[in-house]
């Protein structure tokens, strides 16, 4: 990877694992707040290394991106976002029930719950 003030995270191949640095920088969420993710969303488990070095795989990354959109833009609460990828994984292993009927579900209950 090339260095410099315009070269960034962003000349990685898509594939490539992130660090939490990259990762943070990438989302603009500090450190912290994937390091807490982590201890709330039992799917985020990126990889870690001797000396508890983090390397977010692919599939880590697409998470952060998602539970960032769900708590800052779709509006959720932790708990909110827990329930919904706690459905998701449900929904993926048991039912033909669609993604949006477990949403719309979840949104039915949160509303109720305030």
């Amino acid at each position: 990877m090339a260095t410099g003030p315009d070269k960034g995270v962003s000349e990685k191949k898509p594939g490539a694992f992130r660090t939490i640095g990259e990762l943070a920088q990438e989302v603009g969420r500090p450190q912290h707040i994937l390091r807490y993710w982590e201890t709330r969303f039992a799917q985020l488990r990126p990889l870690q290394r001797a000396g508890g070095r983090r390397y977010y795989r692919p599939e880590d990354v697409a998470l952060v991106r998602r539970i960032d959109s769900l708590l800052g833009q779709e509006g959720y609460t932790i708990r909110g976002v827990q329930r919904l990828l706690d459905a998701e994984r449900g929904v993926r292993g048991k039912s033909g029930e669609s993604l949006q009927t477990v949403r719309d579900t979840l949104a039915e209950a949160l509303k109720r719950d305030g």
